[in-house]
């Protein structure tokens, strides 16, 4: 009963609720699947890195079990958004009709002209709904599938391994931090924005510097 009153959009709930499982599942859901794109990864990492140092929960929610779900929920729903756009992500984009995504597949479209598949892969790993589309976009633009691996991994271990390990350094720095995680996250979640906004902005100046 306790995993079923589990709040998906709640970072904190999906930890001490689903524990490492929950982690997997999100992170899998929003870099494998589109359908996965509001979810909170960003903050998510965060907060798990946060309550395994100050103990709020244990056993499978203890860091080294998180770090290893979150890993391979980035990598292999990395690899499965891949796969959907190659053989057929752009009919699978064309039903689905969220303003969001669409805008999303544009800058991850951007990213992939402006900085080749390498760096793109890497930097959408840290830009909310970004690492959910330009996985796919990968995919349908044809994008090695041995170069894609390659950069996904180092993208998605930097990503994972690095936000849940500042969260975790934290938890350790700060007493009580877990009785300030509303604050923080949205810090967190603001931060996480402001490439989209600076990406929205620069795409709009570029017909004025034309």
């Amino acid at each position: 009963m306790h995993a079923l009153a589990v709040n998906a959009l709640d970072s904190r709930s999906l930890v001490t609720g689903l524990g490492a499982l929950g982690v997997f599942l999100v992170l899998f859901a929003e870099t494998g699947l589109l359908v996965g794109f509001f979810l909170p990864g960003d903050s998510l990492l965060f907060t798990a890195g946060v309550l395994a140092a100050t103990g709020v929960v244990s056993g499978s929610s203890s860091l080294l079990p998180l770090i290893v779900a979150a890993v391979a929920g980035a990598l292999i729903g990395a690899q499965v958004g891949y796969l959907i756009g190659k053989r057929g992500g752009a009919a699978v984009l064309r039903r689905v009709r969220s303003k969001r995504l669409h805008e999303g597949v544009e800058r991850a479209g951007r990213m992939l002209e402006r900085y080749g598949y390498g760096k793109a892969i890497v930097l959408a790993r840290f830009i909310p709904i970004v690492r959910t589309v330009l996985n796919p976009m990968a995919g349908m633009t044809g994008v090695p599938s041995g170069a894609f691996a390659l950069w996904q991994v180092a993208g998605g271990l930097l990503w994972t391994v690095g936000v849940m390990l500042a969260g975790y350094v934290l938890g350790t720095s700060v007493p009580n931090i877990d009785n300030y995680l509303l604050p923080v996250i949205a810090l967190i979640v603001v931060v996480s924005v402001i490439p989209v906004g600076w990406e929205v902005y620069r795409s709009r100046r570029a017909p004025e510097v034309r």
